[in-house]
């Protein structure tokens, strides 16, 4: 890189790992030492959270506004509505109004962590596109935007080329989401002086949608910024576990859960993710991600403390600590540990122990959980389990502990 920004914001992204690409970094960075630079970042409605594969974006939401700059949230109420083609290899189901608005006030409770909203300078906004999307007339639309756009240059974008290629339906409905995504920030910068669009490196074709229809309307200079789609060192995608998505919600995936996650992270991606997720300072990430041997396992407890502190707060963090103490190191039951409660009536006439592996979530299925007792991976209170046999409620009168392989466990109680 031959250019080296001067302003706050783009420091960090470039000592910190977040910079993929931009559209024009001189400028933006220009920009951003001249004043306030309102931003934004797009998210579909499609859940009641975010997981752990967004908060790369919502980190970048953190500094912008740590350095001076006004974050705008956009949630995508009239988007999620369409469905984004990018990189899948079907339709995404279509939501209706109440599950949508549903799910916004979820992941605004999600942000509530990470940025502070209001009304100031530098307040992070929260805005829906169906304030302008719902109520476009379409043949108006067809006429000021959609002259704008070639089919040509939209068939050539990698997001919907990867569709076709494998002669995978591609619904006129969805073809129309990048035209509405990059309408977005024309909207934004037209209503609110947004400067900046940031994503995913996936969104590179939409964002830039976005700049040359603003320029074309409207004769204003804007900005895209991507960041890298990250994947751990072993190739998976982040924000995936064995148990699946590793939501942001305390009530879909519990703190201790979370904090596991982070403290299973592998040795080679420890300095990463200390640079990505924590504010640790930059010659503190690189040290502990240069430790080796059990010393590294000190920097991974200090990472799932950093990253959980910042999304639940530091009581949470220390009590899944001392959770995993209790189960790693001594072999005990912790207080923190994600807990299924059963009703002994339900369960008068047995439960499989393959059923209580489903219910905790340490099994996606039946047949999943003989596979763990198969290979002598399914472990009750730190025996092994030798065979699918029914359990009674006497046999669960006290509280027992599941384990599946090494690193996950759960608790199973009945009901008073």
């Amino acid at each position: 890189m031959t250019y080296q920004p001067k302003s706050d914001f783009l420091d960090v992204m470039i000592a910190r790992g977040f910079l993929a690409d931009c559209t024009d970094l001189q400028g933006l960075d220009e920009a951003l030492r001249a004043g306030v630079v309102p931003a934004y970042i797009g998210f579909d409605a499609t859940a009641k959270s975010l997981h752990v594969g967004s908060l790369i974006q919502i980190m970048m939401f953190r500094w912008l506004q740590k350095t001076g700059h006004k974050p705008i949230v956009l949630m995508g109420g009239g988007t999620t509505k369409v469905g984004d083609p990018s990189f899948r290899a079907e339709e995404r189901p279509l939501l209706g109004p109440a599950e949508i608005d549903a799910n916004i006030a979820g992941i605004r409770q999600v942000f509530s962590a990470y940025v502070s909203f209001g009304d100031g300078p530098t307040d992070a906004l929260m805005l829906n596109n169906a304030e302008w999307l719902d109520g476009l007339n379409y043949l108006d639309f067809l006429r000021d935007i959609g002259r704008h756009f070639s089919v040509n240059r939209m068939l050539s974008f990698e997001s919907v080329k990867s569709r076709l290629d494998r002669e995978q339906s591609l619904s006129f409905l969805e073809f129309n989401y990048m035209i509405l995504q990059a309408y977005d920030f024309l909207e934004l910068n037209r209503r609110y002086g947004c400067r900046l669009q940031m994503g995913g490196s996936d969104q590179w074709g939409n964002i830039v949608n976005g700049i040359d229809l603003t320029r074309r309307v409207l004769e204003t200079e804007i900005y895209g910024l991507t960041s890298p789609l990250l994947t751990t060192s072993d190739g998976k995608k982040m924000g995936k576990s064995a148990a699946g998505a590793i939501w942001l919600d305390a009530e879909m995936v519990s703190p201790y859960e979370f904090w596991q996650f982070w403290r299973n992270t592998t040795d080679a991606d420890t300095g990463r993710f200390l640079k990505l997720y924590t504010e640790l300072p930059l010659d503190e990430c690189e040290r502990l991600g240069a430790l080796a041997g059990s010393e590294i396992n000190a920097a991974k407890v200090r990472l799932a403390n950093e990253i959980t502190t910042l999304l639940h707060g530091p009581e949470a963090a220390a009590a899944a600590e001392a959770t995993s103490r209790e189960v790693f190191e001594k072999g005990g039951v912790g207080d923190d540990l994600p807990t299924i409660m059963l009703d002994r009536a339900e369960i008068e006439h047995g439960i499989a122990n393959t059923s209580l592996f489903v219910e905790a979530g340490l099994a996606k299925s039946g047949k999943d959980a003989r596979r763990l007792i198969n290979e002598g991976a399914a472990r009750m209170n730190d025996v092994v389990i030798a065979e699918v046999k029914v359990l009674h409620p006497d046999d669960l009168a006290a509280p027992v502990k599941l384990s599946a392989g090494k690193k996950r466990h759960a608790l199973v109680k009945l009901a008073d």
